[in-house]
């Protein structure tokens, strides 16, 4: 069965170009993996795939669902494998690209089979601010806190719901679920599920830091015709428009770069301070990628840092040759 293929690395790293670049090499299909890139509408803050990316290669799971509803880890992961039989039906080489680590561990790994939701408890948590919320978390489960952003309310109250039903961490309970399912695989080299061909980019902090800032200011100021159903709609000016019209949910608010100029429109940003921000907390997320990405085992890492894109690009595609078993 047709082999798939794991683009893995920091964001504004250069995913989705390699992505492309391997796609188009090995008649493949881009799946997305990023939480926020599901949602419609959500542009200028997303990194979507341009228009270009897209009509090179099929992309599936980008614009799937309007910014009121919530999509969770199991939503993305039902549709992702689905496609994934889809892809390989067409003789064609799925390929997995995207920032959202709870993703990709969910597809390589399965799903952490956490106890059910208790709706009285949440009903509890719901007056609380995020901050206390997560300030409550640090409390009972340090390690969960340290991975969880202080707005990413959904996911903190899914660590207190767990800890509150069961009495553990979730983050010892999910280490639990890894160390019972590594028992099956070889000690020496992590065997995922789909046999994945798994490859990484690496990045020096102050490089990816340097694209990021530049990604963000990006944002704020996009050149003409880049982005948005109007041209050049920046950050503010798309995050204005989707308010207005009732378009943002819960979840959806919570995205780096909405969640700061929605602050910003309620006073506690002036523009410029709202995009120093949201390049804060991007670089903050992209440490807490590093932290996931070291936990991959068997990845083909090449440095981004150094040398020529096209050179990274070539060589990247020779493993990916020699891996899928065809001519480079």
């Amino acid at each position: 069965m047709q082999r798939i293929v794991v683009i893995l690395g920091p964001t504004a790293g250069g995913k989705s170009d390699l992505a492309v670049a391997v796609a188009r090499r090995f008649n493949g299909e881009i799946i997305n993996a990023d939480s926020m890139q599901v949602y419609k509408h959500l542009d200028a803050g997303t990194a979507k795939p341009t228009a270009e990316q897209r009509a090179a290669v099929p992309h599936h799971l980008v614009d799937v669902v309007e910014p009121t509803e919530s999509w969770t880890v199991a939503d993305w992961l039902g549709r992702a494998e689905g496609l994934i039989a889809e892809v390989r039906e067409r003789g064609h080489v799925p390929v997995v690209v995207g920032g959202t680590n709870l993703y990709l561990k969910a597809l390589l790994e399965g799903m952490f089979d956490g106890p059910p939701a208790d709706e009285a408890y949440r009903a509890s948590l719901e007056k609380m601010a995020s901050e206390d919320l997560h300030r409550q978390l640090r409390e009972v489960d340090s390690e969960a806190a340290s991975r969880i952003f202080p707005q990413d309310r959904k996911r903190i109250v899914r660590a207190l719901e767990v800890f509150h039903t069961t009495g553990q961490p979730i983050s010892s309970l999910q280490t639990q679920w890894v160390d019972e399912k590594s028992e099956i695989r070889n000690p020496k080299s992590e065997i995922y599920r789909y046999d994945p061909v798994l490859i990484g980019l690496r990045w020096e902090v102050e490089a990816i830091n340097r694209r990021i800032n530049a990604r963000v200011k990006a944002m704020f100021a996009p050149p003409v015709g880049s982005r948005g159903p109007d041209e050049g709609e920046d950050l503010i000016a798309e995050t204005r428009r989707l308010e207005a019209a009732g378009l943002l949910g819960d979840q959806a608010r919570q995205a780096i770069g909405t969640k700061q100029v929605l602050d910003h429109f309620a006073g506690k940003y002036t523009a410029e301070e709202a995009m120093e921000q949201v390049k804060i907390d991007t670089r903050r997320f992209a440490k807490a990628q590093r932290t996931w990405l070291k936990r991959y085992r068997g990845v083909h890492w090449f440095d981004a840092s150094e040398g020529e894109w096209e050179a990274l690009v070539v060589a990247a595609l020779a493993v990916v040759a020699s891996e899928l078993g065809t001519t480079s």
